[in-house]
């Protein structure tokens, strides 16, 4: 049984079937919603925790697993990150973006560099916010942009938010082509890496999805201190050395982050 207080999470609450009303659609949320407190579910399992019929729940898991926001492995069904995608237009378009605006902005000009935050969609992760005083590099990135995760600053500090069997299984799933010469394509020295990220808080990328350019990333953390986005602060070798970008803008970075944080929680 589902223990949420919500009238969508309790189908005998719902209205009765209208042209205002789609009820196969609300069986779709609820069967989402039913793995809200279990990682990985059997289809008896769905079916117990939101009182739908066994039939109705296996269509509704195979039309999850089919548009890639579900998995199913032997028995079992666990959700994709594909879907945060339902709560991305609320991230990206109220709070996130409205509290981040402002802080990426005074950062982007004090740092005269191009600031950014992006969300995970899969392997690759989505810009949902920028900021910029000076256009330093070539590569043209806007709002709903999106750039391969495993070889990014931000992307490895979103992947690092995962537990590690789930960034295992992005990794996998990620199309490692090798970008540049210092792109790093194998999932063990990715994972090396991530790990690292995970543990210092912030990752800092050279060279690996364009030469001469990097960046550097920390995250922004929501309820729980999970990793819901990631701020990343990026130039070229032209302007900084990635010491010096470290030493002189990643205290900065982190305040921007730990202050974007702080009122999403």
């Amino acid at each position: 049984m589902l223990t949420l207080d919500d009238q969508w999470t309790d189908a005998t609450r719902w209205p009765p079937g209208s042209d205002q009303f789609v009820e196969s659609f609300a069986k779709g949320l609820l069967v989402i919603a039913a793995f809200s407190q279990e990682r990985g579910l059997t289809l008896t399992g769905v079916a117990q925790r939101t009182n739908l019929p066994r039939a109705g729940v296996r269509r509704l898991l195979h039309t999850l697993v089919a548009l890639g926001m579900a998995r199913q492995d032997g028995d079992v069904f666990s959700l994709s990150p594909r879907v945060l995608q339902l709560g991305f237009s609320y991230l990206s378009s109220l709070s996130l973006r409205e509290v981040a605006q402002p802080i990426i902005e005074t950062l982007s000009r004090e740092a005269d560099e191009v600031v950014a935050i992006s969300v995970l969609d899969g392997s690759n992760v989505i810009y949902i916010t920028r900021a910029e005083v000076t256009s330093v590099l070539r590569r043209s990135l806007t709002i709903g942009s999106r750039i391969p995760a495993f070889c990014t600053s931000m992307g490895r500090v979103l992947l690092a938010g995962l537990p590690p069997e789930e960034c295992r299984t992005v990794l996998t799933n990620s199309d490692r082509r090798a970008w540049t010469r210092q792109t790093v394509t194998d999932i063990r020295k990715l994972e090396k890496e991530i790990a690292t990220v995970r543990s210092q808080g912030w990752s800092i990328v050279t060279d690996e999805l364009e030469v001469g350019a990097f960046g550097i990333a920390a995250p922004i953390r929501g309820e729980g201190g999970k990793t819901v986005a990631a701020i990343n602060l990026s130039t070229n070798l032209a302007r900084h050395s990635p010491a010096a970008l470290v030493k002189k803008f990643l205290p900065r970075l982190i305040r921007a982050a730990d202050e974007i944080s702080n009122h999403m929680i």
